[in-house]
Order: C-alpha cells, then sequence, then structure tokens
C-alpha cells in the first residue's frame, strides 16, 4: 500500500468505528500528536489514553462524519485528511467539528500527526 492508500484505509476505519484498530494499525510506537493548541502527547500510550478520554469523557455523541479530501505527497512520506463530524458534546453543546490532520510516515506508520482545528470552547480533539 502506498500512503495514500494507508490514509484511505485509515480514515475508512475510524469513519466505521474501528478508531483504536485503526491507531493500533498505523501508528509508531514513538509517534508525536500536536493539538491545534500546541498541546504536544509523546508515544502510543499517550495518545492511546487522549482518544479514550475523547470517547468515554468529552463526545456524548457522533451524529455524522465525513472525510472531504485526503492528499499524499508519497516522495516525502506526508499524507493530509480533511474531516467533519457532527457531535454532541458531554455539556449538550452540538457542533460541527472540522479539521485537517497532517501525517508524516516512516516505515508504513504515522511517527508525527499535527491537528489543525478551532480550539475553541469544547473543540479538542483526541
Amino acid at each position: 500500500m502506498n500512503y495514500l492508500e494507508k490514509a484511505q484505509d485509515l480514515s475508512m476505519k475510524i469513519g466505521t468505528g474501528q478508531i483504536m484498530d485503526a491507531f493500533e494499525q498505523y501508528y509508531a510506537e514513538n509517534c508525536k500528536i500536536i493539538e491545534a493548541d500546541g498541546t504536544i502527547r509523546n508515544g502510543k500510550d499517550e495518545q492511546r489514553e487522549a482518544i479514550k478520554q475523547w470517547q468515554t469523557q468529552m463526545v456524548k455523541e457522533v451524529h455524522d462524519g465525513g472525510v472531504n479530501s485526503i492528499t499524499s505527497n508519497e516522495d516525502s512520506g506526508q499524507t493530509c485528511i480533511e474531516s467533519w463530524m457532527d457531535i454532541t458534546f458531554q455539556d449538550g453543546n452540538r457542533m460541527k467539528f472540522e479539521e485537517v490532520a497532517v501525517q508524516n510516515w516512516v516505515d508504513g506508520q504515522i511517527v508525527q500527526e499535527r491537528f489543525y482545528y478551532n480550539p475553541g470552547p469544547g473543540a479538542q480533539q483526541g
């Protein structure tokens, strides 16, 4: 699989509720995750915990979601995924959450991912 196909498979798995399976398959043990607000998580254990917190403590319900575009630079090993979710947070606020994830791949796994989104109230991503 090339990087574009990996990013497409990752997005498909996330979109069908296989978030942790996708994470375990495609992220390197020493991955670095950078949130839009500057928060950095180092390593798979920290990101795994952040995903679990997002799913159980922040999000009450996901109503819909999708991918607008996926791009890939096969030479540099970088992919970008523009996606959205219609979600209700635990506090009852509902919003269309839009983000761009820029992923750097090495040896078939994501070693760094940076998210771009509006980090407004309640809009923390896992």
